[in-house]
This record gives C-alpha cells, sequence and structure tokens, in this order.
C-alpha cells in the first residue's frame, strides 16, 4: 500500500499506530520485565509471573514513551545534533530491541533458580528452567493488551481535544486538559461506579448459590449445644455452606474424653448466617438467644470469633481451643457476606469491619450484665479478614482490657488492620517489622509463627492478662501488602529477612508492589507455616494466650497428636 493510499485509509493509519512500538518504551518495559522476575515472599508460577511480567513491562513502557516525550519537548527540541542521522536512529533502535528481548529471554533462567529457592524454603518443589520459560508468552499477551487499552484511551483524548478546538476554539493545550480530565473521571467511573459494583453484584451471584450447598459429610448436629440443631432458633438451612460446615464438624464430647483421659462437656457452637434472619440487628438477636438457650454464659470460655469471607471459621481454631478446654467451651460467629475475603477485602472492607465491631458489641454487652464471679473468661479470634473486622471494635490497646477480654489471638492480620498498623508503627526503637516489640511486651506481642519452640518463646510468661497475640508469617502477602509499596520501601524489606523470606527479595518500585499482590492470589496455598496457612501452630497461639491452668508442653503436643488425626473440615474462606 502507498503512502497515497494509507493517508486516505484512516483505520489502517490507526491500526498502524496501535502496532507501531516507541523504543524508549520498549527499553524500560524489558526493564521492569526483567527486574519482575526477581524473587518475592512467595513461588510463582510461570502463569502468575507472565501475567506479572506482562503487566510491569507495560507500565515500564508507559514511562518510557513519557519520559521520551518530556526530553523531546523541553530537552532535545532545540538540539542540532538531534535527531542524529537515520543510519544511527535505525541502529541504536535495532541495538535496543535485540539487547530487550535478549535480557527478557536470559532473566529467566535466574528467575526460575530464583523460584527454586524460594520454594524449598517452603518446602516445596520449584519450576525446571525450560518450563519457565512459558512465561514470555503470556507476558508478551498481557504487555500488548495493556499497550493497546492504553493507546485506546489516549487516542479518546485526542478525539475529544479536536472537537473542542472546532466547536469551541479553544486552545490545544486547554483541550487537551479538558479531554484528559473527562476521560479520567470517565474512566474512574466506570471502574468505581460500574465495572467494581458490577464485578461485586455479579460475584455475589456467583457465589450465593453455593451458600445453600452443604459439604460433603456434613449433616446436621442432634446436640443441642449447637446452631441448626433440633432445638436451635437458627434454622440449619439458614446457617450457609461455611455455617453449616462449623456447626456441623467439630469433637464431640466423647472424642474429647477420649484425647483428654477424661468426662468432656459437649462444646457449644453458635453460628448465625445471612439467611438466618434479615437484618444485622435481628442476626444478633438471634445469636444471643442462642447463647443463652445453649448455656454459653456458663461455660469456662467463650469466644467471639468475626469470621472472614464467606463465613468461615478456621476448624483448627476453633478445634484446638475445644481439645484444650475439653469441652467446656462456647465459640460464637456470623456470617456477614457471601464473598470470599480477597473480593471482600478489595470491594468492602468497611462492611467487614463493621459486622465485626457489632458482633463483639453485641455478645460483650450480654456478658457484662453478668455477675463479675458469673462470667466465662472472654476470648476473642480472627484471622485474616477476621482479624481486621476483630480490631475495628477497639480504638488502642487499653480498650481490650477495659471491655474484658482476657486472650486476643489475631492470626495473619492484612496490613490495613487498623490496631495493628498503629502498634507496628509506634513499635520499639531496635526491633524489626517482622518481630515487633511494643511497650516490652506487656500486653501485645508478635510472633512469626511457624516454629513452636519460637511462639512459646515469643508468649512467655511473665504475661499479664489480657494477653494479645499477633502471628504473621514473613513470607505472608496479606500481612505485607499494602499500596505504599508502590513507591515506598517499606522497613520489612529494609531489615533482615524473617524466618521464611529469601533473602534475594529486594525492594523496587512499582515492581514489588505487583510482585506481592500475585502472591496475594496463592497465599494459602503453600504448606502450613508459610505465607497465609498457618496450619496447626494456631494452637500453639492459643496455648500462648489462654492455657489452662496446670497447662504444659506434653499436652500441647498431645493436642497437635489429636488435631493432625482428625479429618480436614477446611473449607474456603
Amino acid at each position: 500500500m502507498t503512502a497515497s493510499d494509507t493517508e486516505k485509509s484512516p483505520p489502517y493509519v490507526w491500526a498502524w499506530h496501535l502496532l507501531r512500538l516507541d523504543f524508549t518504551g520498549v527499553a524500560l518495559g524489558a526493564l521492569l520485565f526483567c527486574v519482575s522476575l526477581t524473587p518475592s515472599l512467595l513461588p510463582r508460577d510461570w502463569l502468575f509471573q507472565g501475567l506479572i511480567g506482562g503487566l510491569n513491562a507495560a507500565i515500564g513502557y508507559g514511562i518510557g514513551v513519557f519520559v521520551e516525550r518530556m526530553l523531546r519537548r523541553f530537552v532535545l527540541r532545540d538540539r542540532t545534533w538531534w535527531p542524529p542521522p537515520r543510519r544511527i536512529l535505525l541502529t541504536l533502535k535495532a541495538i535496543v530491541v535485540v539487547g530487550a528481548l535478549g535480557a527478557s529471554v536470559l532473566m529467566v533462567i535466574p528467575a526460575a533458580a530464583w523460584q527454586r529457592q524460594v520454594s524449598a524454603l517452603m518446602g516445596m518443589e520449584g519450576p525446571t528452567t525450560t518450563g519457565y520459560l512459558r512465561l514470555l508468552i503470556i507476558a508478551v499477551v498481557v504487555a500488548a493488551l495493556c499497550i493497546a487499552v492504553t493507546r485506546l484511551l489516549l487516542d479518546l483524548i485526542k478525539t475529544l481535544a479536536r472537537l473542542l478546538i472546532r466547536r469551541w476554539r479553544l486552545s490545544d493545550e486547554l483541550a487537551l486538559f479538558i479531554g484528559t480530565a473527562a476521560v479520567v473521571v470517565l474512566v474512574i467511573t466506570l471502574v468505581n461506579g460500574v465495572l467494581l459494583r458490577g464485578f461485586l453484584a455479579g460475584a455475589n451471584r456467583v457465589f450465593q448459590p453455593q451458600n445453600i450447598v452443604t459439604a460433603e459429610g456434613v449433616t446436621q448436629p442432634e446436640e443441642s449445644e449447637r446452631s441448626g440443631s433440633p432445638e436451635s432458633f437458627a434454622a440449619w438451612d439458614t446457617l450457609g455452606y461455611q455455617g453449616r460446615s462449623f456447626v456441623g464438624t467439630g469433637p464431640r464430647a466423647d472424642e474429647l474424653a477420649r484425647i483428654n483421659g477424661r468426662p468432656a462437656r459437649e462444646p457449644i457452637r453458635v453460628y448465625a448466617g445471612l439467611q438466618t434472619a434479615d437484618s444485622d440487628d435481628a442476626r444478633m438477636a438471634v445469636l444471643l438467644s442462642e447463647l443463652e438457650r445453649t448455656g454459653a454464659f456458663d461455660r469456662e470460655v467463650l469466644v467471639i470469633v468475626p469470621t472472614t469471607g464467606t463465613g468461615w471459621v478456621n476448624p483448627i481454631a476453633a478445634r484446638s481451643l475445644e481439645m484444650m478446654y475439653n469441652g467446656d467451651t462456647a465459640i460464637v460467629a456470623s456470617q456477614y457476606s457471601y464473598l470470599p475475603s480477597w473480593i471482600s477485602f478489595m470491594g468492602d472492607q468497611q462492611k467487614s469491619m463493621a459486622a465485626g465491631r457489632l458482633l463483639i458489641d453485641t455478645v460483650h454487652e450480654r456478658w457484662a450484665r453478668l455477675p463479675a464471679e458469673r462470667r466465662p473468661r472472654l476470648l476473642l479470634y480472627g484471622e485474616s479478614l477476621g482479624s481486621m473486622a476483630g480490631q475495628a471494635a477497639f480504638d488502642w490497646l487499653p480498650d481490650i482490657g477495659r471491655m474484658g477480654f482476657s486472650s486476643v489471638l489475631w492470626v495473619g492480620p492484612p496490613h490495613a488492620s487498623p490496631l495493628w498498623r498503629a502498634v507496628t508503627v509506634r513499635r520499639d526503637p531496635g526491633t524489626p517489622q517482622v518481630q515487633p516489640r511494643y511497650d516490652g511486651g506487656r500486653t501485645v506481642r508478635f510472633s512469626q509463627g511457624n516454629n513452636a519452640v519460637q511462639i512459646a518463646a515469643d508468649s512467655a510468661t511473665p504475661w499479664d492478662e489480657p494477653r494479645v497475640l499477633f502471628l504473621q508469617h514473613s513470607s505472608d502477602p496479606i500481612v505485607w501488602w499494602s499500596e505504599d509499596l508502590l513507591f515506598t520501601r517499606p522497613d520489612w524489606l529494609s531489615e533482615p529477612p524473617g524466618r521464611d523470606r529469601t533473602a534475594s527479595m529486594r525492594w523496587y518500585p512499582i515492581v514489588t508492589f505487583w510482585q506481592v499482590a500475585a502472591d496475594m492470589t496463592n497465599a494459602a496455598s503453600v504448606p502450613g507455616g508459610h505465607g497465609h496457612n498457618y496450619g496447626d501452630f494456631i494452637l500453639d497461639g492459643w496455648v500462648g494466650v489462654a492455657p489452662p491452668d496446670g497447662w504444659t508442653g506434653a499436652d500441647t503436643e498431645r493436642i497437635r497428636a489429636a488435631l493432625a488425626d482428625t479429618e480436614s473440615e477446611d473449607g474456603v474462606s
């Protein structure tokens, strides 16, 4: 096709414009792609690495294009030696293309080795170098799509600017400013007002049907001490998938008697699902009725559990405490969403925190009306988004003791958790962010949580009540991901690495943000004691904050063995 044909064919010109690459953008895109191959908190397979690599390559390309435009406009415009002769310019472009392609391919070799290193830290098998090369295909596709979408938006800005210039005879600069502002507002409105809400609504429709399903092997409890039983005010079919799993499983009195060698009480498990009542207040009323009906306020310990996402209660956390106290326990929880935690975390953190605050305040108010000598020990447990929800009930640490909680165990708190973040920022000087110390450990303590001996040392007495313990793996992306990673090096990446974080990990602007974001999608898929999988080390956390009288290390190992013998009852959070 000739030049004249091209001029007469705007679609052809436009399509060629979409394919044409800026070579400064190619150079910086390749740089960010190569940097994205460096290790992060968790192992990444070739598919996830391709997604992250392509996204970072597109971001690098955009930065490169912007830098070149600024250089042309403000630095090179009046230079007599720019542009260089065509032959030199073509040579430079060829060097950029060959160098970018060569570096991107060669960088996969150390990238695969780094992934094997991270995998070995967690007892996993790492990728082969040849298999890891597949990420290049994914990266190219993702980068191309991102660049194409960005160019479409830029073309929309230019089209609006031309319309403004023709219709109202605005200056080029003002027309471009207005066009840019209009497109930015349109994109933000589309993402927040349409796409996000549509995504959440669609996710609700997708996950709501699962709520009416019952997990295989889970049956309605006959024990009156459980919600969903024939005597319960919370009907079995209203508890939701996770609620039915919670009340329909777990140790019974006869099993506890065998484990502990003495008669046991039937553990109390109280739960309200989204369909148990029509409103939050009505669900809380049902929970209070259930607590009264089951005699929960007459037990030795009463545990409040703000749930994660779909209403999941970690079965290890529940079983551990019930085994430790030989069934003299009552655990209360409530569902607030149909959505998994990762969707709730992205789309509606405030809802989870409001639900946690309401649950804690409701149960605490009834507990506080009891005579002091008749009150059970009040405990609080939260994991992941449930930890964040539980922290929302307190303005600061003294509130925990003022409300009468004797022990709090928070596991894998998201970085945005208000109390965790405040305590971490105010930690004692000289203590690292992955293992901070606050006020000498008088009330709150932290443990990296993947070693029973270390958890015991971190929670050693003397330690007065209330006791607050955070379990947080140094490899848990849920704990360490935040928006600050975009442009700020966090303390935990300036300090010596924690127990299961590779020393090869470095902070890079923009790149590390997306690496850790990708790690979150795989956070619970690694072996226990790593990532967001805390396994049976939750037992050690309970022993640290709420040991029964006369408890010994041998008792802990006996319960650990019993947990290992119990068939897994895990659900999806």
